[in-house]
């Protein structure tokens, strides 16, 4: 009966650590996911860089405000010509709003002037539930170490209204700002918006 017992413990831990959230300050978790073009993209290969995870579907009113003002892209282009890697994940399931196949994903983004590294296409949703990811947008920033430096929304502006943009504080690009200036985060973690993610 120990011996049961023992097992079901070790069973239960291994089921917490494998489905563990991600915490700032601690190591990002790992994942692979394939871009538009059938590349595989993992996580960990660009260790010893930022990078900045952002949840994104493209039919969501609250990206919308961002894509279509050009704040993300602006955002995007900033820090990827500083180095920074920026991956935006769609975990949108067939058939629901965002999804879309590889091509059309690509022409979308293309359409849009996407300044990100990569689109990544997570649409059984393995991906957005290991990072607890509920709203798009939903943005996490990883430093060199691989450690989640900050998690949340992109900026303390909770609507889809344009006008919004307008004196907001950009929570994402203040947290890489301050990390590789070598400085703590002042705020890395804050409650995200947007619309729920459509697994």
């Amino acid at each position: 009966m120990k011996a049961i017992a023992l097992c079901l413990l070790m069973i239960a831990g291994s089921f917490t650590a494998a489905f563990a959230a991600p915490e700032a300050g601690k190591p990002a978790l790992d994942f692979t996911l394939k871009d538009t073009a059938g590349k595989e993209v993992k996580l960990s290969d660009y260790k010893g860089k930022f990078v900045v995870l952002e949840w994104v579907n493209f039919g969501c009113p609250f990206v919308k405000k961002h894509y279509d003002s050009h704040n993300m892209q602006k955002l995007q282009k900033e820090f990827t010509d500083k180095g920074v890697v920026w991956l935006s994940i769609c975990s949108s399931a067939p058939g629901k709003q965002g999804n879309m196949c590889p091509a059309d994903a690509a022409a979308a983004a293309k359409a849009l002037g996407f300044s990100a590294t990569e689109y990544l296409i997570d649409e059984d949703g393995k991906v957005g539930n290991l990072y607890g990811a509920r709203t798009t947008p939903e943005m996490f920033v990883v430093d060199p170490k691989g450690d989640v430096v900050y998690m949340g929304a992109i900026d303390d502006r909770p609507s889809p209204d344009p006008a919004s943009l307008e004196g907001a504080t950009n929570y994402v690009k203040t947290a890489l700002t301050e990390a590789m200036a070598g400085k703590p985060v002042t705020t890395p973690v804050t409650k995200s918006y947007g619309c729920s993610v459509k697994y």
